[in-house]
């Protein structure tokens, strides 16, 4: 009976493999989301997420694109059919998963408050006010920190950026005095040698999902056999040393 659950599975696994085969999807990231999704140098896309994505599509037999673009318009085009996927740092969420699926979490972050390394301000006093907090518009830290301040009167004043980055260069510019943003692209302006460091954390930690159409069952299944191959795998370590444990 084991033997026979095992080739069972085996089967179905074959059979989304096939099935998939001359299959090519588009998948939707944000172009400026390093380590986990950005364009290089040489103009293509690249990052953890990208080189993900693309270990699972030729595993499970099907190809895919990469295309950049504005984060705050990525799920209307993914519901628009504009893309299939988002693979791209996106955090789960209650208000995100009512209209799309998710695949199962393969990763956790924090959400921090990154500050000039100069500077004595604590994340406590950068949500309390008053600071200038800059924020990645149409991210959930953007829809957290709007409605923090609603409910609970807190005195920050937001200013809005396209991308993690051009918060940073503000910042070391000046113009606003901390940033709200995900661990990942914090920890990947320390290791880019920006004088920046992390005064600490201002919400629980976020899983991060592939986003998928509802009514993509079918795709939802790959990429779900496609990570759990790929966790598996040595890659997944690789992936992990090559874009995340930079010192």
């Amino acid at each position: 009976m084991k033997r026979l659950s095992l080739m069972l599975a085996a089967f179905a696994v074959l059979c989304m493999a096939v099935s998939a085969q001359a299959k090519s999807f588009i998948n939707g990231i944000d172009a400026n989301y390093p380590p986990f999704a950005y364009v290089g140098e040489d103009g293509k896309p690249a990052g953890f997420d990208v080189e993900s994505m693309d270990w699972i599509a030729k595993t499970m037999g099907f190809e895919v694109k990469h295309q950049p673009m504005d984060w705050d318009g990525i799920v209307p085009a993914l519901m628009n059919k504009k893309i299939d996927m988002v693979c791209s740092g996106m955090s789960i969420t209650p208000e995100r998963a009512a209209v799309v699926n998710f695949s199962d979490p393969y990763f956790t972050i924090q959400k921090v408050i990154l500050v000039p390394a100069d500077s004595k301000l604590t994340a406590d006093q950068a949500m309390s006010g008053p600071t200038k907090l800059g924020v990645q518009r149409g991210t959930n830290e953007h829809e957290l920190l709007e409605t923090r301040k609603m409910e609970e009167k807190l005195k920050y004043e937001l200013r809005y950026y396209d991308s993690s980055p051009l918060a940073v260069e503000d910042m070391l510019n000046g113009r606003i005095e901390a940033i709200a943003m995900d661990s990942a692209p914090a920890k990947d302006a320390i290791a880019k040698g920006k004088p920046v460091k992390i005064a600490g954390t201002f919400a629980p930690d976020d899983a991060f999902g592939v986003a998928i159409r509802k009514s993509d069952k079918e795709l939802l299944d790959l990429v779900n056999e496609g990570y759990k191959k790929l966790h598996a795998s040595p890659k997944w370590q690789e992936l992990q040393d090559k874009y995340l444990n930079k010192k």
